[in-house]
């Protein structure tokens, strides 16, 4: 499970936002803006994948993040960090407007 996570609208009524566990069917936190709320599915669903914590030689971290092109019209984004999952490995990558994408390593490249 690639996005074990999704963010959702919070049931309280608040009108703010919520990440919701897939696997478990249940609330991880609420009360978050959206921004924020993307940002912690994000760092969520690095950390975790459908059985539990992710091995840790399945995930590898980019610091400073590198300017990538995705395949979708080569669009540039940013990539932060690396999850193997089924076998395949994924980059997260931030587009110009803050949304994370996890992304298939052969539909990536680096920015010129």
């Amino acid at each position: 499970m690639l996005e074990r996570f999704t963010v959702r609208i919070s049931d309280d009524g608040s009108g703010t936002f919520g990440v919701w566990d897939n696997a478990v069917n249940s609330w991880r936190v609420t009360n978050l803006d959206l921004a924020g709320a993307e940002e912690t599915k994000a760092d969520l669903d690095l950390q975790f994948d459908a059985h539990g914590p992710r091995p840790p030689d399945n995930i590898r971290t980019v610091d400073p993040p590198q300017a990538v092109d995705c395949l979708v019209a080569w669009e540039r984004g940013e990539l932060d960090a690396w999850i193997r999952d089924g076998g395949q490995w994924f980059g997260r990558v931030r587009d110009r407007n803050g949304h994370v994408t996890w992304i298939p390593q052969s539909d990536l490249r680096p920015a010129n």
